[in-house]
């Protein structure tokens, strides 16, 4: 196990249990070692359906070791979101929105994370996914 900090994780869902599950997925599947932070930021304020910001800023304080923090979302106002909490800097600093899918970018995040690599190499991880094909 790397004595560096390893770079935490925040996955952004309009839905609590969609976050939820996402993180029990990838850090499921990053098992064998030392695993990366994970916190989730779903719902709205209300518990419904939306994206709650202060939600967002706890997740990414709480993940915050000092090697930057993966923030992927979900959906429009998800990102619309962490875009604004990163413009007013209301988040710790290294943290990055990262353009990737969210299941497929969060798994590779995760594993990638996991494994010691910088926050470079785990957002780069995370918006190859798109490319990953299943036919």
């Amino acid at each position: 196990m790397s004595a560096e900090p390893l770079v935490g994780i925040v996955l952004v869902s309009h839905s609590k249990e969609v976050a939820e599950s996402v993180a029990v997925l990838a850090t499921g599947l990053a098992a064998g070692g030392a695993t990366a932070l994970v916190a989730t930021a779903g719902g709205g304020p209300d518990g419904g359906l939306g994206t709650t910001p202060d939600l967002i800023v706890t997740a990414a304080r709480t993940v915050d070791r000092g090697a930057g923090v993966a923030i992927l979302v979900d959906l429009g106002s998800s990102v619309l979101s962490v875009k604004s909490l990163l413009l007013d800097e209301e988040l710790p600093e290294g943290s990055r929105l990262v353009d990737a899918p969210f299941l497929e970018g969060a798994v590779a995040a995760v594993v990638t994370a996991s494994a010691g690599a910088p926050l470079d190499a785990v957002a780069t991880a995370a918006e190859e996914a798109y490319a990953y094909r299943k036919v």
